[in-house]
């Protein structure tokens, strides 16, 4: 790795575009757990992917910069996105949300297996509040508020374009208010209560158009393999969020 780079709190603001801010959180070591296990994950490796070379980093963001929709999630996975360095790419949750994003126009082809599979998002950039794969799946409030600043910042970098954010699951929910709240729209009280489709406008203080949240259930096997998200679900999420985005001129062609 580059040289680290340095506490999320003092280097996210200075990123002036999504690309100089990608590849800051791509050197991050903020959290000692974290980086512990993401590299001991990427050395000892699953055995269906020995041969395979792990990302074993923090994974940035992914998506266009004038991008009208957000997807937040929750956290990269052990064996996904820590090895493939990409979000939800290379594990059963992505297979389920990238066939969703396909089949709404949201994504150039519906599956996403590494870096370098030709995938493109259109109008949409996939984050999350923690970029580094935590040990069974759940980081520590310290993680994720010490993480925070990376979102902020990409989401004011995203602000010009940004119209919607989809939220995966209730952690990001959680996560993302104060995310909000720390940049420029304003989260209502008593705070809004995550659940599928659950549907919030977020007015702003700068003078621009409001932000809408919108819920949806986590991706996780959990959840799809039991049939509590279904694919039809999903794609009525997305095709909502396009909607909200302003869906005739530029959400609905790629």
């Amino acid at each position: 790795m580059n040289d680290p780079s340095g506490e999320p709190a003092d280097a996210a603001p200075g990123a002036g575009d999504l690309a100089e801010l990608d590849e800051l959180v791509g050197r991050c070591t903020a959290c000692p757990r974290l980086v512990a296990w993401r590299e001991e994950v990427a050395r000892v490796k699953r055995a269906a992917f020995r041969d395979e070379e792990y990302w074993g980093r923090p994974v940035p963001g992914f998506g266009p910069s004038e991008a009208e929709i957000a997807i937040v999630g929750l956290a990269p996975a052990a064996h996904g996105g820590n090895r493939t360095g990409r979000m939800f790419t290379g594990d059963r949750s992505g297979d389920v949300l990238f066939q969703a994003l396909h089949d709404v126009g949201l994504a150039s082809q519906p599956e996403s297996v590494s870096l370098h599979d030709g995938l493109r998002l259109h109008h949409t950039r996939i984050t999350a509040p923690v970029h580094c794969a935590p040990p069974a799946n759940k980081p520590t409030p310290a993680e994720r508020d010490t993480c925070r600043p990376w979102l902020v910042r990409e989401l004011d970098l995203l602000r010009p374009t940004l119209r919607v954010v989809v939220v995966l699951g209730g952690f990001g929910w959680q996560s993302l208010l104060p995310v909000l709240a720390d940049a420029v729209w304003q989260v209502p009280r008593p705070r809004p209560k995550f659940g599928h489709l659950a549907h919030a406008e977020l007015p702003a203080t700068d003078g621009g158009p409001p932000l809408h949240l919108l819920g949806c259930y986590h991706v996780s096997q959990q959840n799809t393999f039991t049939g509590r998200l279904t694919p039809a679900m999903l794609r009525e999420v997305f095709q909502r969020a396009k909607h909200l985005a302003g869906g005739g001129e530029g959400c609905d062609h790629p």
